[in-house]
């Protein structure tokens, strides 16, 4: 069984790549809604936070768990690793990502406030080229709009508009979306920054980066004869079922657990 953990409903888009790319695993998504969203939270909360989560599933049956959250991924991942090993979080693939992508070396990210302050892209980038140059941009109103279901909202434009103006002047050729709620603004982001700008598609990124993560280890988590996909949220379950709906294209009905 994989777990698919994250702050909020964002991980719901990468949790659809991966099980279109995957159909022949178990799944249990976790999503930490009570406490959502973890960008502006501190380090040792958002690591208290996501080890409890992991613990949660791992308890549960799960023999390799994704950390679908950037800020977890970037604030809480590496202490993690050395208490569990099977534990991946999505910074280094969409790094590995950018690195091969870009032509002029210079990647830009936007992100949430703590994913940005962490430095965890720029490390990443920068082991995977000492040359590229990481042009990052925090963007703190980005989650609770999606999360409020915002996203066609012309004050949404406005403001990805303003997160993206001063990005756009240093001239990079590759956007990472630095926060999974962002692929909810995949074309909008796509649209300010303009056709010859590359904005990575964080899903199928990681979909593919698990795939062949899976083909190495090819013991670590058992195929299923009869596939099952189990939510669970900290929040209220028929609000996540219904944001759920949005992100999946399916209705699902989600159970409430407490961490």
């Amino acid at each position: 069984m994989i777990g698919i953990f994250d702050s909020g409903f964002g991980g719901l888009i990468i949790f659809k790549e991966i099980e279109q790319a995957l159909p022949d695993y178990d799944y249990i998504y976790l999503g930490d809604n009570a406490r959502a969203p973890y960008g502006d939270k501190s380090q040792s909360v958002v690591y208290d936070y996501t080890k409890q989560a992991v613990d949660y599933l791992f308890a549960q049956g799960c023999q390799l768990i994704i950390l679908a959250c950037n800020t977890a991924s970037a604030e809480a991942l590496r202490k993690i690793q050395q208490n569990y090993e099977s534990v991946l979080g999505v910074v280094r693939p969409l790094a590995e990502e950018a690195s091969q992508k870009t032509s002029n070396k210079k990647i830009a990210v936007l992100g949430t406030t703590s994913t940005i302050d962490s430095g965890a892209y720029i490390r990443e980038l920068q082991n995977q080229d000492q040359d590229i140059e990481v042009i990052q941009q925090a963007c703190p109103l980005l989650v609770p709009l999606i999360e409020h279901d915002q996203e066609q909202d012309l004050m949404t434009e406005d403001i990805v508009e303003h997160y993206i103006k001063a990005l756009k002047q240093q001239n990079p050729d590759t956007v990472i979306l630095g926060c999974t709620h962002y692929g909810c603004l995949q074309d909008l982001i796509q649209k300010k920054f303009g056709k010859d700008i590359l904005v990575l598609d964080s899903g199928q990124i990681i979909a593919k980066k698990l795939s062949e993560y899976l083909q190495k280890h090819k013991n670590l988590v058992k195929l299923s004869d009869q596939p099952k996909i189990i939510f669970l949220t900290t929040g209220d379950n028929k609000k996540f079922d219904k944001a759920a709906e949005k992100f999946l294209g399916q209705a699902i009905k989600s159970k409430q657990i407490n961490l």
